[in-house]
């Protein structure tokens, strides 16, 4: 696979994908219009926010875990050169390593979700809960039946389908991804055996907005939370209906992972379409624009979309948590052009972050994490719950299909799965790893109820689906707590032996990075991760020193070589002198000993998926939307 690093100063305009330029970005519909009815809407907001504060959020509470210590933000910086302070950097790494996460620039107004991934909401916040009654509540406003609102002490009397009607059709489909609505990327840049760092926000139309009105304004999923959630619901919705805020031009956050594909560096979130990055010579990152392949995306793009290694073609889908059939499939070819939409029937409105792919086929997870409004209201949770009363499925479908008909389900044990390793195919099976979760409470994850975060289980498991049967055959490989998990890109779709996964002291912190052989049998029942069984290496971060997602990077490209003759690089942050580094690990040996550490000049937060390009030297390639100058060859892709 290949593609290209932009050249510094290239050129931006409209390109064949559809893109919107940054420049408009910068300059969203409310700064043209605004007027003096549109500020005094906003501090009128403004003002109902406040109170709804003061009532339902407790001054003298802690700070928000997610905000403090390596989880809070950090500004823009660089390019500045890194420091290698010990070993070299391999001639194969030479390009660009960059990962992304959530980095709020303006102070959340209420509560803040680090963890979740990627929520959206849809034109009807509330839509599966319209049968519900009216609910008291305590708080601190009430919003009556023609909408209008006032403050009322000592309770607020919300109707839910008033709440329904609030939020009707006008509204895009809504990322809440809980960053205030912030991504930074931070990247690596290797050239001639030297570093050179550089963090940057990716600039979306939320970002644009927040930073004109100098304040964090649209919803997070954080907020809808209880049934303190409806009022945050409707001070949003307000905010839209008062022209506050523009979502024309959708409300994307950007911040779970990044893809290269067809010569464009895309950042990634499930609840909207892809932003375009630009990499330039001096490894500097610049927003292109938000990308909707002439209009024909017209939904949510997931923030996992799988590349063929042979074909070069994208696989890809989004969902939504209230338009049946939920769910909408797409292939995106070598050139960037998207194919038809082939809807898929899901369960329910379910939260579906991943999908895997084989050289025949696309599966796509339907499991009992849904968007329940009901629940966060009359139990009091998170907007997404688990239901553990109903089966998980997997919809093994030919990749090329035109339409679900040719689908086969395959009903397992009851689960969530946030990220697949691979899968592929063995005579009538189809085979996938994957990390699997028996249950998940979002809102504990949320205000990082200790007791249930060290208790979180995440394993790696393999499924195998036999196509002529019908039958799924499930079984354990490992059981540390084990995610993110990466392999040699160039097996993606086919049969490989080694997976790399982060491994969690609870479910925020990755400790080591543990090497899977899927030749060899599990040893189950070990108190200590280590070597032996399947488990083939484990490299571990130190005492108080806590990593993020390892990416492989081969030292040869194809599948010539070894599957594991390569190096794994990662983000890890020493608690203890506070200080951040680029590790390079040889994924063969998983020697404790680095091949490489590259102390950055600056700390960088916790976060979430990574990826690098290879540079090799190349005739520029010019294309109708950005001129590009060196060839980049493709090695990891989610």
């Amino acid at each position: 696979m290949s593609g290209y690093i932009s050249g510094l100063g290239a050129s931006i305009q409209q390109s064949k994908y559809g893109s919107i330029e940054v420049d408009d970005l910068k300059k969203p519909k409310l700064e043209k219009e605004v007027g003096f009815f549109t500020r005094a809407a906003s501090l009128f907001v403004d003002a109902i926010e406040k109170a709804a504060v003061w009532a339902l959020c407790d001054p003298k509470a802690p700070p928000n875990y997610y905000l403090s210590g390596n989880y809070g933000p950090v500004d823009e910086f660089g390019p500045a050169q890194a420091i290698l302070v010990k070993g070299t950097l391999p001639e194969c790494l030479s390009g660009e390593f960059v990962r992304v996460g959530p980095n709020p620039k303006l102070k959340p107004v209420a509560n803040y979700h680090w963890y979740s991934p990627s929520p959206i909401l849809s034109n009807s916040l509330l839509f599966l809960s319209s049968q519900l009654e009216d609910i008291v509540v305590a708080g601190s406003a009430s919003i009556r039946e023609d909408g209008v609102c006032r403050l009322a002490i000592p309770s607020i009397k919300l109707s839910l389908k008033y709440l329904c009607k609030l939020v009707d059709a006008g509204l895009m489909e809504t990322d809440l991804r809980d960053d205030a609505m912030k991504i930074m990327i931070h990247g690596l840049r290797i050239k001639d055996g030297k570093a050179t760092y550089v963090c940057r926000y990716v600039r979306t139309a939320k970002l644009a907005q927040e930073e004109y009105w100098g304040a964090s304004k649209f919803m997070k999923i954080g907020d809808l939370q209880g049934k303190a959630g409806l009022i945050w619901a409707n001070i949003f919705k307000l905010r839209v209906k008062l022209g506050v805020l523009d979502t024309s031009n959708g409300m994307a956050t950007a911040n779970t992972a990044m893809v290269y594909h067809d010569g464009r560096l895309l950042s990634l979130s499930e609840g909207d379409k892809p932003y375009a990055v630009r990499v330039l010579e001096d490894g500097d990152l610049e927003t292109i624009g938000r990308l909707d392949y002439e209009k024909k995306l017209n939904h949510n793009f997931t923030a996992h979309p799988k590349i063929d290694p042979d074909t070069g073609e994208m696989f890809c889908f989004g969902y939504s948590t209230i338009a049946h059939p939920y769910a909408t499939y797409r292939v995106v070819s070598k050139d960037g052009v998207m194919s038809d939409p082939v809807p898929l029937t899901l369960s329910g409105p379910v939260m579906m972050h991943d999908m895997a792919l084989t050289e025949n086929y696309a599966i796509f997870l339907d499991c009992p994490l849904y968007f329940n409004p009901k629940d966060m209201v009359m139990k009091n949770q998170c907007i997404f719950s688990f239901d553990d009363t109903k089966p998980s499925r997997f919809g093994v479908l030919p990749r090329y299909a035109k339409n679900e008909s040719q689908m086969i389900w395959f009903e397992v044990t009851t689960c969530v799965i946030f990220h697949n390793a691979n899968a592929w195919e063995e005579g009538d099976e189809v085979v996938l790893v994957t990390c699997r979760i028996p249950s998940i409470d979002l809102g504990a994850i949320a205000v990082y109820d200790e007791v249930k975060v060290k208790k979180f289980v995440n394993d790696l498991w393999e499924y195998r689906f036999n196509m002529k049967t019908g039958k799924a055959v499930e079984r354990k490989l490992g059981e540390f707590q084990s995610d993110f998990p990466r392999i040699n890109e160039e097996y993606v779709g086919r049969k490989n032996r080694f997976v790399y996964a982060a491994v969690f002291e609870d479910a925020t912190h990755i400790n080591a990075v543990a090497k899977y052989d899927l030749t060899l049998e599990p040893e189950l029942g070990k108190d200590q991760l280590e070597v032996g069984g399947n488990v083939a290496g484990v490299f571990r971060h130190g005492n108080r020193r806590y990593g993020s997602e390892s990416v492989f990077v081969p030292k040869n490209p194809g599948r010539e070589g070894e599957e594991d003759d390569g190096y794994l690089m990662c983000f890890v942050h020493d608690e203890n002198t506070s200080i951040s580094e680029v590790v390079v690990i040889d994924a063969k040996t998983m020697s404790p000993e680095p091949v490489a550490v590259v102390q950055l000049p600056t700390r960088v937060p916790f976060g979430f998926h990574a990826m690098h390009m290879t540079e090799k030297v190349s005739t520029p390639k010019v294309t109708s939307a950005v001129k590009m100058i060196g060839d980049i060859e493709l090695v990891n892709s989610q």
